[in-house]
């Protein structure tokens, strides 16, 4: 039953190309601090929280082994499509994908032995629910395991940026900037949220990571920047005043830039783990 002995890719095969792409750098290392410390057996059932384009939840389905069902549930319908093309493109069997918010769920009560969540709890529209419906769905002793990026990130940005205000006589501004910043939620009410669901707080792990640029004309055009927080500050500026705050804004990470020989931005990273009591 060696069958992976008898594997080949067609590395010509456009479906191949597409499906292959690079595991973005954002996600990977909370992702491999999430496949550190999590449990591991065979004929595990296991549930992906917001899995997106596909890790940790096709990484987990080949970990795990050919006994484990691993779910993911996501409202993204393209980020569904796409991974269904990853699914068949590679031959795995262990996966089933449910499109839907994770606030309200369809699984049966005490169902997985393991649920995880990469970087998706600042996306959670409510996380208190998310973590309720976890609960429900978790088997006694079953373990969820979290990671996020918590309040803290990019202060290197946030320092700049707020420099930036001053040096334009947007003093007003500094009071949405500041809840800009620290709309993220920190470890500590994750795990309340966690303990006000049920479960038992069982370890925490916390780590950082910099991301490095040329000059801050480099961070503004990096597509993760454009993506995931450019819009959050630019609805701090009235709309006005876009162009103006910008570009000081720019010309200041420029200038830290080549004071420094380069732009460094800390990205904190935390992995929280949980079990439901037996």
């Amino acid at each position: 039953m060696l069958e992976y002995l008898e594997s080949s890719f067609d590395w010509a095969d456009p479906a191949l190309v597409s499906a292959h792409d690079d595991l973005p750098l954002w996600s990977a290392p909370f992702g491999l601090m999430l496949l550190e410390h999590i449990k591991m057996g065979p004929d595990m059932t296991v549930l992906d929280v917001g899995f997106g384009s596909g890790f940790p939840l096709l990484e987990l389905s080949q970990r795990l082994g050919a006994s484990a069902k691993v779910y993911g549930i996501d409202p993204w319908k393209q980020a569904i499509d796409r991974v269904k093309l990853k699914i068949k493109t590679f031959n795995i069997k262990n996966v089933q994908l449910v499109e839907g918010d994770a606030s309200s769920m369809n699984f049966a009560d005490n169902t997985f032995d393991l649920i995880v969540s990469n970087t998706g709890t600042n996306n959670f529209e409510n996380p208190g629910k998310v973590f309720e419906e976890c609960f429900r769905t978790a088997k006694p002793n079953g373990q969820i395991a979290l990671t996020t990026n918590p309040k803290g990130h990019m202060q290197e940005f946030y320092r700049v940026f707020k420099e930036t205000l001053l040096e334009l006589g947007m003093t007003h501004l500094l009071k949405d900037l500041e809840t800009q910043a620290n709309h993220r939620l920190t470890v500590e009410t994750i795990g309340n949220l966690l303990m006000e669901a049920g479960f038992i707080l069982s370890a925490t792990y916390h780590n950082s990571f910099v991301m490095r640029f040329a000059n801050g004309s480099a961070f503004f055009n990096h597509l993760l920047i454009q993506h995931g927080f450019l819009d959050g500050w630019k609805n701090i500026i009235p709309p006005g005043e876009l162009t103006r705050v910008f570009t000081q804004l720019e010309e200041n990470l420029n200038a830290r830039a080549e004071e420094q020989k380069e732009l460094r931005m800390t990205i904190p990273v935390a992995y929280i783990e949980a079990e439901k009591p037996g």
